[in-house]
């Protein structure tokens, strides 16, 4: 009994002194028998998952499955370029397939789905950086800036950046924070600093006693027990009205700047509504012609029954607004982005730019598709051509010859 005792607290000291020197389980899973589990390097995937014995990988198949990082799952299988999007490498047991989706886009799959489309970077916010760029690699992966670092901007290339450091003439008013930089001032500018020629510490102002004032000739006004001011209180209060006018100036400058833009902004929002008078006078006039001669077409069916041979081409260029179709024809959009499912108008959400958490929002109403091309008919530059190109993007051509197609006019003799 006494041996068995000893062998036993034996073993409990060969693993605590394993826990304690020994190398670090990676896997962070170990066996029945309490060996660490092996990890399946790149290139290999999982088969048999660490249990009684260790765990069991076999590579991956080249053009097939891929595992670009050491792990614990089985291989992936490989993306396909959608259609139009050229392919800049081939998939290999270590890293999936490269898709040429040009700047500030990405080869975005829906789970281990084969098929992929592309679509926008994130961006990472104030107070974040970018980790690992967006493209081929796949999408931006932020982090938020550690101490000493910042990021003001949004962006799907910047990382966080080091922090500004005081020079030895200026003085910080503000630290560093992860979404701005340090603000430092020049200490001449500084109201509690001492006035130039000074060579002592400053005094505090004290009153004089009868024989002092009679000594400098200056005396107090009658009745007044007011402490009179030193030279050195007079040059720290100059210090501040040249601080107090240094920052109304900078307000003004702000305020006179905030003024200009929203001046700017009304003069172009004037002239577009100017500009868009004109085109309904102009369709007026052209009604009007047509109906002296006796006949009635409609000035729609006058614009798209122009010469219609680039129509199809020319799209992508297309400048009117989406909300300006008439309802039949946005009915007949949302009807043909219906019959290709959940997936169809998912995917033209993505490439308009919406983020997924508001396409799932979109998806819990009753009629998302709907929602979706109301919502982005109200933002700024929703025109034909932008939604013509995400449609060739996702390989929808039916709805784009339903947007380009002319609109019947109704003519009476």
């Amino acid at each position: 009994m006494k041996g068995a005792t000893e062998a036993l607290q034996l073993c409990f000291y060969v693993l605590a002194v394993k826990m304690a020197f020994g190398k670090t389980c990676t896997s962070e899973q170990f066996t029945k028998t309490g060996e660490c589990c092996s990890m399946c390097a790149a290139g290999t995937g999982l088969v048999t998952s660490c249990g009684q014995e260790d765990t069991k990988c076999q590579p991956c198949q080249d053009g097939v499955s891929f595992s670009d990082s050491e792990s614990l799952l089985s291989c992936t299988l490989c993306a396909h370029c959608p259609i139009g999007i050229p392919q800049l490498a081939r998939c290999t047991k270590t890293q999936d397939t490269r898709c040429d989706c040009g700047e500030h886009f990405f080869l975005w799959r829906d789970g281990n789905s084969t098929g992929g489309l592309c679509a926008p970077c994130r961006k990472c916010g104030p107070g974040w950086g970018v980790s690992q760029a967006c493209g081929l690699l796949g999408d931006t992966k932020c982090e938020l800036c550690k101490p000493g670092t910042y990021s003001k901007d949004t962006s799907d290339r910047k990382p966080c950046v080091p922090c500004s450091r005081c020079q030895d003439e200026e003085v910080e008013i503000r630290p560093c924070l992860p979404d701005s930089d340090t603000v430092c001032m020049v200490k001449d500018l500084n109201i509690l600093s001492r006035p130039s020629g000074s060579d002592g510490p400053r005094e505090t102002p004290r009153l004089q006693t009868p024989n002092e004032e009679t000594e400098s000739g200056i005396s107090p006004a009658p009745g007044s027990g007011a402490p009179r001011l030193t030279p050195q209180d007079q040059g720290g209060n100059n210090n501040i009205l040249v601080y107090v006018s240094v920052l109304a100036a900078v307000v003004l400058g702000l305020l006179l700047y905030v003024a200009y833009k929203c001046w700017k902004s009304c003069q172009q929002k004037q002239a577009l509504v100017k500009a868009r008078v004109g085109e309904l006078n102009n369709a007026g006039e052209g009604e009007k012609l047509h109906s002296d001669s006796g006949v009635f077409l409609d000035s729609h069916s006058l614009q798209e029954s122009q010469p219609s041979k680039g129509s199809k081409r020319d799209s992508k260029q297309d400048t009117r607004l989406y909300i300006n179709l008439p309802p039949h024809r946005q009915e007949e959009v949302e009807g043909l982005l219906a019959e290709g499912g959940n997936r169809s108008w998912k995917q033209l959400a993505a490439t308009l730019g919406y983020e997924q958490e508001r396409v799932d929002v979109f998806g819990r109403g009753q009629d998302p598709i709907h929602t979706l091309m109301t919502d982005w008919s109200q933002q700024e530059g929703s025109t034909l051509g932008l939604l013509c190109s995400a449609l060739t993007r996702i390989e929808r051509p039916d709805i784009i010859t339903a947007l380009t197609a002319p609109t019947q006019g109704v003519s009476v003799v």
